[in-house]
């Protein structure tokens, strides 16, 4: 069997430390080809743009838009005979349901289902002290080794097993690194569905805190077992096999309301 052709992509942009250690890691065990954002593009979500610039580079291919632009660039042109997508690795994890949307790394996993080609976004758990500012934070590519093998190991055993004819796509995220020998242990998860943003308005000026973050260094945190963050948090990589949205609830009381809408008009005349 030949080697898969891996469409590599992330939203931290292709010049980063945890794209190139995917990258690198990817050619262990297939074909990979870089059509990743020229710039940093983090939590953009499923932005696309109209049209983008182009540049080649030694990897691929780097893009002037989003990660959602890099992968539909990229199967329908660039990389046409892509066995798989892969995004990341990004810096700091990918938990919980309500990151799932605004993620560009997750987005461009779930842009690769709607061309029926699988997907896995991988993402690594980057801590920060009291004095640290996240956005500020340069780790090493030595930081996402943990991530881009547990991505790398997926990748070459995933098409075996079949586990793409149960998921769309799987969203993976390493724990913070330590130095142990051994790999951290891989556990299939969902999700948390547990909110943590608040919201702070001085008068001028409003200020957004995702407060799981202070949370997660600490432990402490209300996740149950078998959730994406409790993983991560106990020293787990977290693997998540996910759909595409968007699931149907259908059920019979909307179901009454669509059937009155127009009898409901009617009685107001």
């Amino acid at each position: 069997m030949s080697e898969p052709r891996i469409l590599v992509t992330n939203d931290d942009g292709i010049e980063s430390p945890g794209f190139r250690a995917l990258y690198e890691a990817l050619e262990e065990v297939g074909d990979p080809v870089a059509v990743a954002p020229y710039s940093n593009q983090s939590a953009v979500g499923r932005a696309r743009s109209f049209e983008a610039t182009v540049h080649e580079y030694d990897l691929g291919y780097a893009v002037e838009g989003t990660p959602v632009d890099c992968v539909i660039a990229g199967i329908e042109a660039l990389c046409p005979d892509a066995d798989m997508v892969v995004a990341g690795c990004n810096k700091g994890a990918n938990l919980g349901s309500y990151v799932m949307g605004r993620s560009g790394t997750v987005s461009a996993a779930v842009e690769a289902t709607f061309f029926d080609v699988p997907a896995i976004a991988v993402s690594q758990y980057v801590p920060t002290t009291a004095d640290e500012e996240f956005e500020n934070l340069t780790p090493p590519k030595e930081t996402y080794g943990d991530a881009c093998e547990a991505a790398a190991y997926l990748v070459d055993h995933a098409s075996e097993s079949d586990v793409f004819d149960r998921a769309d796509y799987l969203n993976v995220n390493a724990p913070a690194p330590d130095d142990a020998p051994e790999r951290p242990p891989m556990t299939v998860t969902e999700p948390s569905p547990l909110y943590a943003m608040s919201a702070e308005f001085d008068g001028e000026t409003l200020r957004l805190e995702d407060e799981v973050w202070q949370r997660m260094q600490t432990g402490n945190i209300p996740d149950e077992e078998g959730t994406d963050r409790r993983a991560v948090v106990d020293g787990e990589i977290s693997v998540s096999p996910l759909t595409a949205p968007h699931t149907v609830e259908r059920h019979e009381r909307l179901d009454e309301l669509a059937a009155a809408y127009a009898g409901d008009r009617a009685t107001q005349l």
